[in-house]
């Protein structure tokens, strides 16, 4: 036990020396410098697709860091935020007929067509909160007589963990519902949006982890467009916006990874081929941006006996993904800052949200209303 705790408090100090490395002020203040030095005297925006990303740039306000040309806009990086209404509305009505849905906390508050999970289990739904996949299985195994669908969600970076535990289901009484995105097939999409300025993409450094850097390539390549692969500290995304910048000045397009710590070209070998043994990619309805091609995730047929889908025969009708007044489509693509919304803060609060974006703890709307309104 000693030796345990000796070792946690070593992991505890590495972990405030990294802070400190990539918080350092008088780093930043190098690295500002320079981002203003490659000023282009003209506007340009880099487009980053996670919600950590937002997080750092809002918390601490690195927006009001950058040269008045330079804007950081927060494109789909939430994966609460995208999730449709009707694969809400799929999960309310099993939750209502017997089946004990078990998810993340975040989900359970985001809206459907016309409540949410949260009010589902006030009227007498079978809703739990889990911290992992491996909660749901446990509780499945507890309580054999229950039957169980764990609603899986996420990107790349959380689908292994779900195809882990398909992979090994021997339970009767558990079945997923698979709700699961892929994050290239959205950056593609955002470069197809009319009136959408992107000159550059910041990349997520957490699904990078999995998929590694090929999937990026199509973007210097076919489009032109620089992408940086960044961590999620300060500095970070900070040296990424400096290598974007270099780039345009240069006249240069490619992909560059600024988070070689923890990403490789190659991504985790052995999670991708655990996703490509489960699942199927098919085309995805994302919230607020309608249906991308070869951007969702679904059970291979030979293990449909675990899709909830098929096993209860439900399906997942039309649903109604924005609320009237509610801006959250124009924020998940860059088109609007959240205090452009006329209910942000109003009839719109982390309390009482009335879109997906004010639910997550990396929904943009939330991040501004929490960390303050960075412009």
């Amino acid at each position: 036990m000693h030796y345990q705790k000796l070792e946690i408090t070593r992991l505890g100090e590495q972990h405030l020396k990294t802070l400190r490395k990539f918080r350092d002020p008088k780093t930043v203040e190098r690295i500002v410098k320079r981002i203003h030095k490659l000023d282009p005297g003209y506007p340009v925006k880099f487009c980053h697709v996670c919600g950590t990303h937002e997080w750092t740039v809002t918390h601490f306000g690195l927006r009001s860091m950058l040269p008045s040309n330079v804007q950081v806009i927060a494109g789909p990086g939430c994966p609460v935020c995208i999730l449709p209404a009707a694969e809400i509305d799929t999960a309310i009505e099993l939750a209502l007929n017997g089946v004990t849905i078990a998810t993340f906390g975040d989900v359970v508050r985001v809206p459907g067509s016309e409540s949410s999970l949260a009010e589902a289990r006030a009227q007498g739904g079978n809703v739990r909160v889990v911290y992992s996949i491996s909660d749901a299985v446990r509780m499945a195994k507890e309580e054999q007589e229950k039957e169980f669908a764990f609603l899986g969600i996420g990107f790349e970076t959380t689908a292994p963990s779900t195809a882990n535990e398909v992979l090994k289901c021997r339970l009767e009484n558990l079945s997923f519902l698979i709700s699961h995105r892929l994050i290239p097939p959205a950056m593609e999409f955002l470069l197809g949006v009319g009136d959408l300025q992107i000159d550059g993409f910041i990349a997520p450094g957490h699904v990078s982890t999995i998929i590694g850097l090929e999937p990026y390539e199509i973007f210097p390549t076919a489009y032109n467009m620089p992408v940086i692969v960044a961590g999620f500290e300060p500095l970070d995304v900070l040296f990424a916006i400096y290598m974007a910048l270099r780039q345009i000045k240069g006249g240069v397009s490619c992909l560059e990874n600024e988070y070689q710590r923890a990403v490789n070209r190659e991504g985790n070998i052995k999670a991708l081929k655990l996703i490509d043994h489960v699942f199927d990619t098919i085309q995805g309805n994302w919230r607020g941006l309608g249906k991308l091609p070869d951007s969702a995730l679904k059970l291979k047929n030979r293990f449909e006996r675990w899709d909830a889908r098929n096993k209860y025969d439900v399906e997942a009708r039309k649903g109604r993904d924005i609320l009237p007044g509610c801006k959250c489509h124009l924020v998940m693509i860059g088109k609007m800052k959240p205090v452009e919304c006329t209910l942000f803060m109003r009839n719109c609060r982390p309390e009482s949200p009335k879109g997906a974006c004010m639910v997550s703890t990396e929904g943009t709307c939330r991040i501004w209303a929490k960390h303050g309104l960075d412009h």
